[in-house]
Parts: structure tokens; C-alpha cells; sequence
């Protein structure tokens, strides 16, 4: 029986063609006719109209519950357009894997805890609420998405300074450090705020979190932590059958499966789902089968 991550997932790519495509690029496009907008008239109107303000989303703007994610400023035109290009890119690149779906419950979902976080939190501070706008900053947003990117493609490549190659599980790791910077850099409850993207990349990820970090410190960890006998010696490994697994052996068992690929992550066939395309995987050790969502994003059988 599928565990509930695994419903979802199932839920998610039936439904994968479904919601805003290319969510990123309307998302992009309009913060920077906003960002234009502000530098040709020199002032900031149009940001004072679409910013998170806790008392005026009371007096019915409830627009600004999600208006402020065309809000981006990079510092500068050219940070600006730098960093639209590159989280249009990381959008882009999650809802290929993800599907539609699946990419817009994530990135609204981060939209509505931060929501949720900040009106509680402008409830608390009653006529000081002011200071939100401040603090509900589609730049923690952000963060979850790179943070999503990095977890789906650790090994991809960014050019920092356009010079320096660096993996993107390096960024990823950066960020989880100013989260916990921010954490007791800024007041309470405003430290939180970082939190909320953590929250987000965490529930939709769950343990596949570790997958941002690159293989061998995984297997080098799961070695660490092996339990050893009283013999002070590692205990023999078992072969013990995996019902979900897609390895090759199901191919070559005396009763004929009633499938040929099955996805060792997800437990999906060629027969329950014809539509989809599987690959085995060539890092990990023996044949073992993987669906096109998965195929980029597993753990890999060293062992």
C-alpha cells in the first residue's frame, strides 16, 4: 500500500498538466514592468499598492496577499534583472520535472504560509503592523525555490561572477546558513520569516532534503552510522526483497511480472501508466528502474 508522500506524488502527476504554466515567466514579467515602472517615475506608488500591508488587507485590499510577489529588487538594475533571469530559470527547470501542478501548489503554498505567519504575527503587533511590508519579502520565497532547485539538481553548475563554476548543493548549503544568520540577526518575530521558506521546502520534499547534498557525503554517512556487531566488525549484508523495487530481477523471476519497468521510488508501471518513460539507472549499483520524475531525483543503490 502507497504511503501518503507517495499518494501525493501519484495525485500530483495525474493532475501535472493542470494550473498556471509557466508560472515563472508571468511572475518574472510582471515584477519587472514593476521595477521599470518605479525607476521611470522615480517613485515607489505602484510598490505601495501590490506591498503586504496587514491593516489595509483588513480594510478589504486583499489583493496584497499575493501581489507582493511582483515586488523584487535586486539592488540595481542589472542585480534586478540577474536574479529575475535566474529564478525564471529555476521555475522553469522545477516544473519540467514536477509537472504544472505540482510547481504551482509550491510556490503558492510558500505565498500562503507566509500569509498566514504575517497576519498572525500584524495581529500581535497591533498598531506597530506597519513595519510588516517590510519583512513579508518575496525574497524568502525565493529562497525556498532555489532551494527546491538545488535539492532536485545538486550537481547543476552557476557561474559565479560569470567566471567561477560552483555546484548548485554549494548555494543551497549558503542559504541554510543566513536562514539560521537571519534566525538571530533580526528581532522577534521577525526572525521567522526565514523559517517559512525552510517550512515549505521541507513539506514538499520531506526526506528527499538529503538529496541536496552530494552522494558520497550520503554514503559515507550511512557507513558512519551502520550498526556494527560486538565484534567491533560490520554484520553481513542480507538480501532482502524490496516489493517496490524496478530491478531486474523482477524480469527474471519464475512467475512473469505483470509489468516490465516498475519505479523503485514510486512503485509506478508501464502498465499502470503506459504514458510514462522509465530509464534504469547507471550510479546505481545492479539494474534498478526509474520513472522520468525520478529518474534525476533518488537516492542511488551504492550498496
Amino acid at each position: 500500500m502507497a504511503n501518503p508522500r507517495q499518494r501525493f506524488e501519484r495525485f500530483c502527476y495525474k493532475h501535472r498538466n493542470k494550473g498556471i504554466p509557466n508560472l515563472m515567466l508571468y511572475v518574472s514579467l510582471g515584477s519587472a514592468l514593476v521595477y521599470l515602472f518605479t525607476m521611470a517615475t522615480d517613485n515607489y506608488l505602484l510598490y505601495d499598492w501590490l506591498c503586504f500591508d496587514y491593516s489595509l488587507i483588513l480594510q478589504g485590499q486583499v489583493w496584497r496577499l499575493f501581489s507582493y510577489a511582483l515586488t523584487y529588487d535586486g539592488g540595481g538594475i542589472l542585480m534586478t534583472v540577474i536574479g529575475l533571469m535566474c529564478y525564471f530559470s529555476l521555475g522553469r527547470a522545477m516544473e519540467n520535472i514536477w509537472g504544472t501542478f505540482r510547481f504551482n501548489l509550491y510556490y503558492f503554498c510558500g505565498i500562503l504560509l507566509m500569509d498566514i505567519y504575517g497576519m498572525v504575527v500584524g495581529a500581535f503587533l497591533g498598531e506597530y503592523a506597519v513595519v510588516m511590508g517590510y519583512y513579508v519579502d518575496i525574497i524568502w520565497l525565493n529562497m525556498s525555490l532555489f532551494l527546491g532547485y538545488a535539492t532536485l539538481y545538486p550537481d547543476a553548475q552557476f557561474l559565479l561572477f560569470f567566471i567561477i563554476p560552483i555546484r548548485a548543493w554549494i548555494f543551497a548549503l549558503i542559504d541554510l546558513v543566513l536562514v539560521v544568520y537571519y534566525l538571530f540577526a533580526l528581532p522577534f518575530p521577525f526572525n521567522v520569516f526565514p523559517l517559512i521558506a525552510l517550512a515549505n521546502y521541507f513539506l514538499f520534499f520531506g526526506k528527499d532534503v538529503l538529496n541536496v547534498l552530494p552522494a558520497s557525503w550520503r554514503a559515507n554517512a550511512r557507513r558512519l552510522f551502520r550498526k556494527k556487531n560486538h565484534t567491533g566488525r560490520e554484520p553481513k549484508a542480507k538480501n532482502i526483497p524490496f516489493p517496490t523495487a524496478g530491478s531486474y530481477e523482477a524480469s527474471t523471476a519464475k512467475v512473469k511480472a505483470p509489468y516490465t519497468h516498475r519505479c523503485t521510488v514510486c512503485g509506478r508501471t508501464d502498465v499502470s501508466d503506459p504514458e510514462l518513460e522509465f530509464r534504469y539507472c547507471s550510479r546505481c549499483k545492479g539494474y534498478h528502474c526509474y520513472c522520468q520524475d525520478h529518474i534525476g531525483n533518488h537516492d542511488h543503490v551504492t550498496e
